[in-house]
């Protein structure tokens, strides 16, 4: 078999076979098949699709190509989520502490970002000492005395998605269906958790554009997780406006905090209890109310121990960029549209984001919002402010936000969209 073949069979739209999908995900983590050609492959997809059978045979390939954990040992029952990723999108930071402190377990493998949305780990990693790489024994560890744990996935767990996860990063491919669901489902099935809530991001500053695209690729994956024994559950949420008022790094995490505490953004708030429900039904832990475990401060004992045990300061001073530049608003009225995809974009060119997979990120670049859809402006004030150690950045990322906001005469009815936009199981 070779790989130009199986390249072939996808760009003529034609089906792959079983037997092609095994042989090239083996020979790309082996390194048999280069970078340039699974680039080719996954541009393929990314126009011509794959049916049903092939996302399945995909994904178990994915999924062979590493080890699978286990989790029965545990005391608790498990349950892990997953985002499809967004702007502001900081909702894991909150969600698995409290998750924990309500009575489940949350093996939470996250990633970094992938193209205009933020990643996890990045925003983990800006917290002084805290360690994104921990061996099986030191996440079980975690996991087993603090109730959470957020990490990377270890090199021996869907090593095949490892490397195309960065490469669809830099080759305009995040955005293929197929390849999310195998990616996202590889690593959570081969991570051995019980039960998986899925938050399938619809809107402008989300893969899924519209809301027949987010309902694509949430039945595929609930149907992927379904048939390998994990009970999986996915709410499509809007993603049309940066969740919270940050997107960033040490931004997000300094909000999430906050939430934690017992304040934050309402939107934060609404869908981190929204999601936290819905995993503690997945895993059968039954009167607990996330509500109050947040304001008891439960939560945020959870937290505070989670990122003590991954060498992490829950006390420390987050980092600040070293510049920052005001955008105000250009007229008076009432905000009727802030563009999640634009704020993102250029949260990405201040340095929150990367380009290349290889590229740093500055922990405190990003963008913070003064306003949210709804709220009324005056000509002159504060809408935003950017954020950056590297002010020459400042004016790529303003052309980003050409066009990025709508603000309607003083006394415009505004109604929100839900968060909340429907449920699949």
């Amino acid at each position: 078999m070779d790989v130009i073949s199986v390249i072939r069979t996808k760009r003529d739209k034609g089906e792959l076979s079983p037997e092609q999908i095994d042989w090239v995900i083996d020979a790309y983590t082996r390194g048999e098949v280069a970078d340039e050609q699974m680039s080719a492959l996954a541009m393929a997809i990314l126009l011509n699709g794959m049916n049903r059978s092939e996302i399945a045979r995909w994904t178990a390939a994915m999924i062979a190509s590493g080890e699978r954990m286990d989790f029965s040992s545990l005391s608790r029952p498990t349950a892990d989520k997953h985002s499809t990723g967004g702007v502001g999108d900081k909702i894991t930071l909150p969600l698995a502490p409290l998750v924990a402190a309500c009575g489940a377990a949350v093996p939470q493998l996250s990633g970094r970002g992938l193209g205009h949305t933020g990643g996890t780990l990045d925003k983990l990693e800006s917290i002084p000492g805290w360690r994104a790489l921990l061996s099986n024994e030191e996440m079980l560890h975690v996991l087993d005395t603090t109730g959470a744990v957020i990490c990377a996935a270890g090199d021996g767990l869907a090593p095949a998605d490892k490397k195309l996860y960065a490469l669809r990063d830099v080759t305009g491919t995040v955005e293929a269906i197929p390849l999310i669901a195998s990616s996202i489902m590889s690593k959570k099935i081969a991570e051995g958790t019980g039960s998986l809530v899925l938050d399938v991001k619809v809107g402008t500053g989300a893969f899924m554009k519209t809301i027949e695209d987010a309902r694509e690729l949430a039945s595929t994956m609930v149907g992927l997780g379904t048939d390998s024994g994990v009970k999986t559950v996915a709410l499509l949420t809007d993603m049309s406006t940066p969740l919270g008022l940050t997107a960033g790094n040490a931004l997000e995490v300094r909000e999430s905090v906050e939430v934690l505490a017992g304040g934050g953004p309402a939107d934060v708030v609404e869908l981190t209890i929204a999601l936290a429900r819905e995993m503690l039904d997945a895993a059968g832990v039954k009167d607990a109310d996330p509500a109050k475990a947040l304001a008891d401060g439960s939560a945020m004992d959870v937290w505070r121990r989670m990122i003590a045990a991954q060498g992490g300061d829950p006390d420390a001073t987050l980092p600040v960029a070293r510049e920052h530049q005001v955008v105000t608003a250009p007229a008076s009225g009432v905000l009727t549209r802030l563009d999640a995809y634009d704020i993102g974009i250029a949260a990405w060119r201040l340095g929150a984001g990367r380009a290349r997979k290889e590229d740093p990120v500055q922990a405190g670049a990003g963008v913070e919002l003064h306003a949210k859809p709804g709220d009324t402006v005056t000509a002159g004030q504060p809408l935003l402010t950017l954020h950056t150690d590297t002010p020459e950045k400042f004016d790529y990322a303003l052309k980003s936000l050409d066009g990025a906001w709508d603000i309607a005469a003083p006394g415009t009815e505004f109604t929100p969209t839900p968060i909340v936009l429907d449920r699949i199981a």
